[in-house]
């Protein structure tokens, strides 16, 4: 009996852990005016003929606030590196010396500024739906096992004011993520 209740608060702590982990690893490939190697994690090159990730291919430092610089492992990637990131849509602008690329990060715009806090905005509230649907299906699950007898409908009650603080917490956590990335990106 109370098995089935921990199984179902393992998996909903695991799920909203990992909602609030997503949104952190999203929110630092937005780029906010501080270079970050996160900015570069989606971006691949092709090496030899196979798209591979910028992580596989080179050594990715953030030496200064406003500096990337990327030293690739092999020497003859460097070109198809340099050629990826100006593909991408971070507008970004490589400099090739010939072993590394540096790659200043440029002040924003204010328009850009606000777009970025649109996008910030839209993805925690992507993420604090995913939470509420983690809740559902925890409470759904909890309901099943009141109405299989396993727990009294007192206990039901019980449980799910506790799922209902664990989403509260988690959404709590997304909230904090937004909030920090909105204030870094208004940063001048």
């Amino acid at each position: 009996m109370a098995g089935n209740v921990d199984k179902v608060f393992q998996e909903l702590e695991g799920k909203v852990k990992k909602a609030a982990e997503d949104l952190q690893r999203q929110m630092g490939k937005i780029r906010s005016g501080r270079a970050s190697a996160n900015l570069l994690d989606d971006i691949k090159a092709d090496s030899y003929g196979v798209l591979t990730p910028l992580r596989g291919m080179a050594t990715i430092n953030v030496p200064e606030p406003r500096l990337i610089i990327v030293q690739p492992f092999d020497p003859n990637s460097l070109k198809a590196i340099e050629k990826a990131i100006q593909g991408s849509d971070l507008g970004l602008h490589p400099q090739n010396d010939g072993k590394v690329l540096r790659i200043n990060i440029p002040d924003l715009t204010e328009e850009r500024r606000k777009e970025l806090v649109k996008v910030v905005s839209r993805m925690a509230e992507e993420h604090r739906v995913a939470i509420r649907q983690i809740r559902k299906d925890a409470n759904a699950r909890l309901k099943e096992l009141e109405k299989n007898k396993e727990i009294p409908e007192d206990e039901l009650h019980r449980q799910e004011k506790k799922v209902q603080e664990k989403v509260d917490a988690g959404i709590k956590k997304v909230d904090e993520i937004a909030k920090a990335k909105e204030k870094e990106i208004l940063a001048v």
